[in-house]
């Protein structure tokens, strides 16, 4: 789901995770990665992880790149997502890219069954509030890359809920991938 490590880290658990996302997509078992997750699987299958220009923390926009986005988003041309990060993976050779945000080109991308996300659609309120606690470890001010806690909690209900349409979508088309093993 994430973490504040790097795939590039040299971590013991980094090299089975990739080769693990390897098995599975030479298996068609469909993966799903949220922000380290998500970067993970771009590594895995042949992408990099890079620093991002700018961390991306809080509440933002990200809008669809692709029409096939449609498949996995319906008829949304873009909706808030939450992040929390300052690195981002490229695309693999014959993923398609479906989302991205004003400050970070790569938000999601597709190859066959595997669903990749730089971006958090699976926050709760809870979460939030958590990752609030450690923003001052983060080091950087506030701008337009990044919301203060404040921010980030103003209509925090509302904002959950309208983020849910969107991973119930997500999360429903990657399952149709899950069924048909």
């Amino acid at each position: 789901m994430g973490g504040p490590m790097s795939v590039n880290d040299d971590l013991p658990w980094i090299p089975a995770a990739l080769n693990l996302i390897r098995s599975a997509d030479r298996a068609s078992i469909p993966v799903i990665g949220h922000c380290l997750g998500g970067q993970l699987i771009s590594k895995a299958l042949g992408g990099v992880v890079t620093r991002n220009p700018v961390k991306e923390i809080g509440w933002g926009s990200v809008v669809t790149t692709d029409p096939t986005a449609a498949a996995w988003i319906g008829d949304l041309e873009g909706f808030d997502a939450f992040h929390w990060h300052g690195e981002t993976f490229s695309i693999p050779a014959g993923a398609r890219r479906i989302l991205r945000s004003d400050h970070c080109e790569n938000q999601a991308f597709v190859l066959g069954p595997h669903l990749a996300m730089q971006c958090h659609v699976e926050m709760t309120e809870t979460m939030i509030l958590s990752w609030c606690e450690h923003w001052t470890d983060e080091g950087v001010p506030e701008s337009c890359s990044v919301q203060s806690p404040a921010e980030m909690q103003t209509e925090i209900e509302k904002r959950i809920a309208a983020m849910r349409v969107v991973s119930d979508r997500l999360y429903s088309r990657w399952i149709r991938g899950l069924v048909s093993l």
